[in-house]
């Protein structure tokens, strides 16, 4: 399954098209424009599951920085206050690490 298969390819690149400068990513605008806001818990749980490169449970602070590159090869890297804004919103444990729960935060937000 890919991201296509879950989000609209077109509300994708409207959401990476948004946040092209740096330290212009806001998790919460992105998830609303990319349609994830409004996708159940386990839509979003398989997205989690996909942008998870290294199949760990987790995203980690590094896999973070990518996260856009998960959408699309050429999008941008996150800047590093964009991944630690992005990481402390999701981070519920302050374990340094998104777990598929935490991802879901952006739904209700």
């Amino acid at each position: 399954m890919s991201l296509t298969d879950i989000l609209s390819p077109s509300d994708i690149a409207a959401a990476l098209r948004d946040c092209q400068a740096p330290d212009s990513f806001s998790p919460k605008k992105f998830f609303q424009i990319s349609g994830m806001s409004k996708k159940s818990s386990s839509q979003l749980k398989e997205i989690f599951r996909i942008l998870d490169n290294d199949q760990s449970g987790f995203i980690e602070e590094d896999e973070l920085k990518y996260f856009l590159q998960r959408f699309e090869c050429g999008a941008r890297v996150l800047t590093a206050s964009e991944t630690k804004t992005f990481l402390a919103a999701a981070d519920h444990d302050g374990d340094g690490k998104i777990g598929a729960e935490g991802i879901t935060c952006f739904k209700y937000r």
